[in-house]
């Protein structure tokens, strides 16, 4: 997972619970999580993960859970953050902080899902950290459901190294290669 990010942002580790492919029963899942209001996939998801990171040494210094926020207008739309219940759910297993609302989104973009890297918005500004003073020497796990190109990740950690000291590591439910 590391590699997708190699020479573009400096990360500590990156991790994902499955692969995600087309026509599989993964792609299917998270389909229905996030558009179908299926949360309790976001919950099964958050346990399994969460299970998998606590028997991992690195996680015990993980200072909270960020999830990539979903610009306001999706959010209202969709009804949910399909990341909320799968965050809450590995908070609870890490016992660390789940924090919503630190990272926001200013820019509302069409879905780039089927996007490939060339043709997605790779701009820092689409994010921003609501108080740097808050993640000042933090270690943040940033959590997303699908890691493609890694151009929505990558966004998120250049607002987010606008923060002195920051560390991050990357949690996903599934990546595609």
């Amino acid at each position: 997972m590391e590699k997708i990010f190699y020479g573009r942002i400096q990360i500590e580790l990156a991790t994902a619970l499955l692969y995600y492919g087309k026509n599989n029963s993964v792609q299917t899942l998270i389909e229905k999580l996030k558009y179908k209001n299926d949360e309790e996939i976001g919950i099964f998801f958050g346990k399994w993960l969460g299970e998998q990171l606590k028997n991992n040494t690195h996680f015990e210094r993980i200072d909270m859970i960020i999830p990539v926020p979903l610009h306001p207008k999706k959010l209202k739309k969709r009804g949910y953050n399909q990341l909320t219940k799968f965050g809450e759910q590995i908070s609870k297993k890490l016992q660390k902080p789940f924090v919503e609302d630190i990272l926001l989104r200013k820019m509302h973009l069409d879905t780039q899902t089927k996007k490939d890297r060339s043709h997605r918005i790779l701009n820092e500004e689409i994010f921003q950290v609501k108080s740097l003073n808050d993640l000042k020497g933090k270690h943040v796990l940033l959590i997303d459901d699908v890691i493609t190109t890694g151009a929505t990740l990558e966004s998120c950690c250049k607002a987010l190294f606008k923060a002195k000291n920051v560390k991050i590591t990357i949690a996903a439910m599934a990546f595609t290669e």
